[in-house]
């Protein structure tokens, strides 16, 4: 018995110990974010002698973060959006159509979760389809890249979904379209909200594509603002961590609005199927 207590004593401090060292370099960036200059350049956890709100003016305003957010916005939403209808879909009817082919294709799918990405064909692809600086061609990118974890995770959850709903919809006369979006989808609802919150924050956070494929600094996102501001003002670590701080509070704040959903939607999505 006390050894049991003094396992979970063990375990509460280690996590505890690896959550703060997780937390301490945003820490760090929200200090220094609220220093003068010359109190930023050491970028140590000192506490500043009056906080700097007006870093997050210049940030806003020389770093044309505006644009760059609603350009983040864009594609976050669009790409996630996208993402869940074509996934939702797929697993649906790969899970419901369990043959062989669908088997092989189910993981031909997912088999791009492990399988590193190829930029040289993809720009070859991205170039034949004149996608390339377009903000229409980042959104279905970014779409793409997400579609195997998404698949994965629902194709496990339509298997907790009766068939008989599918064929009362089908004897009540509904198409295979009305089937899909009037019964099928909002069933997945738990799922969909767990796809939809990982698929956003990893649409938010990318940096590889828009770096690639976005040649013109208006369709930028947040992430390459933030890497051009650092260019621009690299000696001042106080704008710098403004900066960031700005460019990742979305996403901490969605997080931690949907961290359940997160957490109940993948622990469901990996054990059933």
């Amino acid at each position: 018995m006390k050894q049991g207590k003094l396992l979970s004593l063990f375990r509460n401090v280690f996590a505890w110990v690896l959550s703060l060292i997780m937390f301490i370099p945003l820490l760090l960036v929200v200090i220094n974010a609220l220093k003068t200059k010359t109190e930023a350049n050491g970028m140590n956890m000192s506490l500043p002698s009056s906080l700097q709100w007006s870093n997050f003016a210049v940030v806003i305003e020389e770093g044309k973060l505006i644009q760059s957010f609603f350009n983040s916005l864009l594609y976050a939403s669009g790409s996630t959006a996208l993402s869940i209808i074509l996934a939702s879909a797929a697993a649906y009817v790969l899970s419901r159509n369990r043959t062989r082919i669908n088997k092989v294709l189910y993981f031909y799918i997912i088999l791009g979760i492990a399988m590193p990405m190829n930029f040289v064909t993809l720009t070859k692809v991205m170039q034949a389809t004149h996608l390339i600086n377009t903000q229409i061609g980042i959104i279905i990118l970014l779409a793409a890249a997400a579609l195997p974890f998404s698949v994965f995770l629902i194709y496990g959850f339509v298997s907790s979904v009766p068939r008989e709903l599918d064929e009362a919809g089908i004897v009540d006369g509904c198409s295979p379209y009305k089937l899909f979006f009037t019964i099928v989808l909002p069933l997945l609802l738990p799922v969909i909200v767990t796809v939809g919150i990982l698929n956003f924050m990893g649409a938010w956070s990318d940096f590889i594509h828009p770096l690639y494929y976005l040649n013109s600094s208006d369709k930028w996102p947040m992430t390459l603002a933030v890497y051009n501001f650092f260019g621009r003002f690299q000696v001042n670590w106080n704008l710098v961590s403004a900066d960031i701080v700005l460019t990742t509070l979305p996403v901490v704040v969605i997080y931690l609005l949907g961290q359940k959903f997160i957490i109940s939607g993948m622990t469901a999505g990996s054990v059933k199927g």
